[in-house]
């Protein structure tokens, strides 16, 4: 359908912003998504997040991991990764704990 059609070319889109840190263009695919009612995904989520962190913009990575988890989006382990990485940057070690909380029931590693 037209609704996975389009997470499908976004996610690609996301995934090539993440490899060359443009976070800027991340997240303003991201927030299409969200403009066009079509729900963000793991996928979605973890590129946009990685963007955002390759591209130094942590708060950014972290500010979407937020609403990955209320929206209860499953997490890999590529985007607890990248989120680590932005708190390690932020100083914010108490949420690194609480990622390990949420690797360890996804049972990630």
């Amino acid at each position: 359908n037209d609704a996975e059609s389009s997470v499908i070319s976004v996610n690609a889109a996301l995934s090539a912003c993440a490899k060359c840190s443009e976070w800027k263009i991340a997240l303003q695919l991201f927030s299409s998504l969200a403009q066009r009612k079509v729900q963000s995904d793991t996928m979605s989520f973890g590129a946009a997040i990685s963007a955002c962190a390759r591209g130094c913009s942590w708060e950014n990575s972290l500010q979407l991991f937020s609403p990955m988890t209320r929206s209860q989006v499953p997490c890999n382990t590529i985007t607890c990764n990248a989120v680590v990485n932005a708190c390690k940057m932020t100083g914010d070690w108490e949420r690194v704990l609480r990622l390990f909380s949420i690797m360890a029931l996804n049972d990630l590693q």
